[in-house]
């Protein structure tokens, strides 16, 4: 099961920044941080096909209810690529724990150990961080393994 939800943030300049983050549950895996000034379904769209090109269509896709994961256009294609989805209850964000969970993470690690000046370097910034999260980051809930390395630790049965 995949998870994904919104993140926001600053530029030292005041302007808004909003990142759409996605992870895999099983191996705590990034899959993708989408930062624009504004999301919308078709960002969501493009992003979730990207990581899918890379990873794989989930059987299910774990978010709140906001306007972004219900959109009609963003329902039909979950629908046609047959990925069901799990919304959480409204002011709930424990029950999508993974991801809130990342996110802090996410928000102690990069975002808050730089100022960020502009979109593209927060985008730079951010891409760099993803690959040390995934690959050498220990995670106490994978045995203080990297996602990557309990992934690559993983034993697949014929």
């Amino acid at each position: 099961m995949s998870t994904w939800d919104f993140i926001f943030d600053r530029t030292d300049q005041g302007s808004t920044l909003k990142m759409l983050t996605m992870l895999d549950e099983y191996s705590r895996r990034c899959l993708a941080i989408r930062v624009e000034r504004q999301i919308q379904s078709g960002h969501v769209l493009f992003t979730l096909w990207q990581a899918i090109a890379t990873d794989g269509i989930p059987r299910y896709i774990c978010s709140d209810n906001g306007s972004e994961y219900s959109a009609q256009k963003i329902q039909i294609w979950l629908r046609e690529n047959q990925i069901k989805t799990r919304y959480i209850d409204p002011g709930s964000p424990w029950q999508n724990g993974y991801i809130e969970s990342f996110q802090s993470r996410f928000r102690d690690e990069c975002l808050n150990r730089e100022w960020l000046l502009n979109l593209r370097e927060a985008r730079g910034l951010i891409e760099d961080w993803r690959p040390h999260y995934n690959e050498e980051r220990p995670h106490s809930r994978l045995g203080h393994l990297s996602p990557e390395g309990f992934l690559a630790n993983q034993k697949v049965s014929p």
